[in-house]
């Protein structure tokens, strides 16, 4: 169900007084501007780069805000956290979809009021942007900022999986979809060059490339609300909440926002060749009527591999297999497009 909420042009904050239900007597002042959080390294760059006509243009728009930068891994979670303690209860992501990953796991750790009554938005800076793509979010900074000044919000759902790092049991929530197999590797080698102070458009690129040399497939076996659907040699496993991943690949077409239900796809593994010709028919939405793809929905999805394999959540190479995929429904709030934004971009 959407909801329409309002701005005030002055960057003085309009505050009411709330109570925490953590504690009674703990009163804080609830603000009425956006807390923006900006990863500057998103898009090789693009987010540092591109803020000051970002910014400019959300003033233009009467937007009220304030901006903080990150400056780290894992910053992006504390500012989230912080942002709600001091009061904002709109937030922000501008960045790709690894700083929105961290918005969302920020949003979830915070304990001052529910998930579900914080707006998300975002303005998508980074490389792959996969679940603002979904959104329809992706053509250009105007639409994300007018879709800001319009706040038309709905509630969406998440996911939430449990996965090993360290030998470490780990919980982490996402918000457009987790693989194992080959687009693990992918993400892996991608995070390790961003790690090593490499940039570029072409870093996805080749780290793609690289990794189809390298992939050896394990044995993978997985289940979807407690049945075993495969057991084999697997190239690709995407478990997800959006259409989009991997950059732009039309993985899951059928996957919804908000039907409570995970969209998996399973390709199995099969020759070099033919798994390149593959990767280029899902770019544009084709190839899953092959015999080597399975397409499952399901609530609760389980993975695991031998010899333990990698597993990305939001294009983050993250930990190890087993995972356990349990979808949360109507968890988050986003800002959508209007409808007739959604025309627009049509």
């Amino acid at each position: 169900m959407s909801s329409n909420c309002k701005f005030t042009k002055s960057f003085h904050s309009k505050t009411k007084y709330i109570t925490f239900a953590g504690n009674k007597s703990e009163r804080q002042m609830e603000k009425s501007g956006w807390a923006v959080i900006v990863n500057p390294k998103a898009g090789s760059g693009r987010g540092l780069a591109d803020w000051p006509v970002i910014s400019n243009a959300m003033f233009r728009s009467g937007l009220e805000f304030v901006c903080y930068f990150t400056e780290h891994k894992y910053h992006t979670v504390e500012l989230t956290v912080s942002a709600v303690r001091d009061g904002y209860r709109k937030i922000v992501a501008v960045g790709g979809d690894g700083t929105l990953h961290e918005v969302v796991n920020g949003i979830f750790l915070q304990q001052y009021v529910p998930a579900d009554s914080i707006t998300i938005g975002v303005i998508p800076t980074g490389t792959g942007n996969d679940r603002a793509r979904g959104a329809g979010l992706h053509s250009g900074y105007a639409g994300a900022i007018k879709a800001l000044c319009e706040c038309s919000t709905k509630l969406q759902d998440a996911g939430v999986a449990e996965y090993t790092e360290s030998g470490v049991r780990h919980t982490r929530y996402i918000i457009n979809a987790a693989g194992a197999g080959f687009v693990a590797l992918v993400n892996s080698k991608y995070n390790w060059l961003k790690d090593e102070g490499k940039r570029g458009r072409w870093l996805y690129i080749y780290s793609k490339i690289a990794s189809l040399f390298r992939y050896r497939a394990g044995r993978y076996m997985i289940k979807a609300d407690g049945k075993r659907v495969f057991k084999g040699r697997l190239f690709v496993a995407s478990a997800g909440i959006g259409v989009y991943s991997g950059g732009g690949l039309i993985a899951l077409p059928d996957a919804q926002f908000d039907d409570a239900l995970f969209d998996l796809l399973v390709v199995r593994m099969t020759w070099r060749l033919r798994l390149m010709f593959l990767m280029k028919e899902l770019q544009k939405g084709n190839g899953l009527k092959s015999k080597k793809v399975l397409r499952i929905k399901a609530s609760e999805i389980v993975i695991e591999s031998y010899p333990g394999g990698k597993v990305e959540l939001d294009g983050e190479a993250l930990g190890f297999l087993p995972v356990r995929l349990k979808i949360i429904p109507k968890a988050l709030r986003f800002v959508e497009l209007s409808t007739e934004g959604q025309h627009r971009q049509q």
